[in-house]
């Protein structure tokens, strides 16, 4: 039986699935102990290993070796890390790249991109990654993600969201209220604020809408209170619900959880696309009807992304899809 995938997309690009959860890990201990959780919550998150605030000054280079080292190592049992670089202004970005892409290209999940002013900043940067990873004989291509947290970068996000290897536009919340020179005061950067102040709203919508009209995943910023859960949570559920994000950042273990129960795909929607997925497996992806329902392809690349997300945010699909799509 054709799968879901060449089935639906053949010859076009799918819909990038991914962890709805990316947790932030600065040094080696708490990198070990992120991959530690991973462990033990299964892999329905990935490890952002950080190089621009993560580094402490002066040693750089070192920093950005040792992620090496542990991006490859064993305790990246789920292969599931990525990494956040200095930003275009920094004197050390390329040093990261230099650094990172020959010594774990192959098992880095991402490259984060921070604080670009503009898309000309972004597409030197993917460029200069492009060539490293020409250089050391990769053959696969390196997710991007960037940050849109500055004003020049909300306004040239069409022209960032267009770039190759784009993967996720990743809304960063204090930079972007810190840029307005005050006119949004800082309590904006806790709820209610960070979802009900105007200027926020309309950028985190436009975030949103340009990434999934570029076929990327649009995350949302972190939840300041680190350690309530039911915060977390809310705004979790706030940030998919109202704004449409796939994607949310953690900076604190107990956020985790909070966030990918947040995104979890309705268990109703799931079932029923399962179901559906099956039955039109089965008619070799003709139309069918279920439940007195006509679905056809269109529905069924709705239906296998639910799926999917599923699969990710560690929801039991069933034995059947499971042998069928994800053994």
């Amino acid at each position: 039986m054709t799968h879901p995938k060449e089935a639906l997309f053949a010859g076009e690009k799918e819909f990038p699935v991914i962890p709805s959860c990316e947790h932030f890990a600065g040094n080696e201990k708490m990198i070990l102990k992120a991959f530690g959780f991973q462990e033990d919550k299964g892999p329905v998150f990935d490890v952002t290993q950080d190089c621009e605030d993560g580094a402490p000054q002066g040693q750089e280079k070192d920093h950005a070796e040792m992620i090496v080292r542990l991006t490859n190592g064993e305790h990246n049992k789920f292969r599931q890390a990525g990494v956040r670089i200095h930003d275009y202004s920094n004197k050390f970005w390329k040093q990261d790249v230099d650094i990172l892409v020959p010594g774990a290209g192959e098992n880095l999940t991402y490259i984060t991109i921070p604080k670009p002013t503009a898309a000309d900043q972004v597409k030197e940067m993917i460029e200069y990654i492009q060539n490293a990873a020409s250089k050391a004989g990769l053959k696969r291509e390196i997710p991007i993600h960037v940050l849109i947290e500055t004003h020049g970068a909300l306004r040239e996000v069409d022209q960032i969201a267009a770039l190759p290897w784009m993967q996720v536009l990743d809304f960063g919340l204090m930079d972007f209220i810190s840029g307005h020179q005050g006119a949004i005061a800082l309590s904006n950067m806790k709820s209610p604020g960070q979802f009900d102040h105007e200027l926020l709203r309309h950028a985190k919508a436009k975030v949103v809408g340009t990434a999934l009209g570029y076929g990327v995943v649009p995350a949302h910023n972190v939840t300041l209170d680190l350690k309530n859960y039911e915060q977390t949570l809310a705004d979790a559920q706030r940030a998919r619900n109202e704004f449409g994000f796939l994607r949310m950042w953690s900076i604190y273990p107990t956020q985790i959880d909070a966030i990918v129960e947040a995104m979890k795909p309705d268990m109703s929607e799931v079932k029923k696309g399962v179901d559906v997925l099956l039955a039109a497996q089965d008619a070799n992806w003709g139309p069918i009807q279920h439940d007195g329902e006509l679905h056809d392809r269109a529905t069924y690349r709705g239906f296998w992304t639910i799926v999917q997300r599923a699969k990710v945010t560690g929801i039991d699909v069933g034995d059947e899809a499971k042998k069928r799509w994800f053994a």
